[in-house]
């Protein structure tokens, strides 16, 4: 038994507990902006080169503003399955 795992379960247990998906998502973004001024400004380019990514390991995310008083919000939901 490994302490940071809990009791270990043999396969007929595992067996009978296999088969059901249940998904749960809740995503709140509640963010506002308001009274917000942007006056005699320039704002960038949004570019993403070839090489952006290279390297990248995991779930790349990408969030590009270009503006001026903008509020970005993000969720990301995964659902992993493990099958047999």
């Amino acid at each position: 038994m490994d302490a940071g795992l809990g009791e270990r379960v043999d396969n007929a247990a595992l067996a009978g507990m296999s088969g059901g998906t249940m998904v749960i998502q809740h995503t709140a973004l509640t963010g506002t902006v308001s009274n917000d001024t942007a006056n005699h400004v320039v704002t960038g380019d949004n570019v993403i080169m070839g090489s952006s990514f290279a390297g990248e390991a995991g779930i790349p995310v990408v969030i590009q503003n270009s503006g001026n008083n903008v509020l970005i919000q993000n969720a990301t939901v995964l659902n992993v399955q493990f099958k047999p």
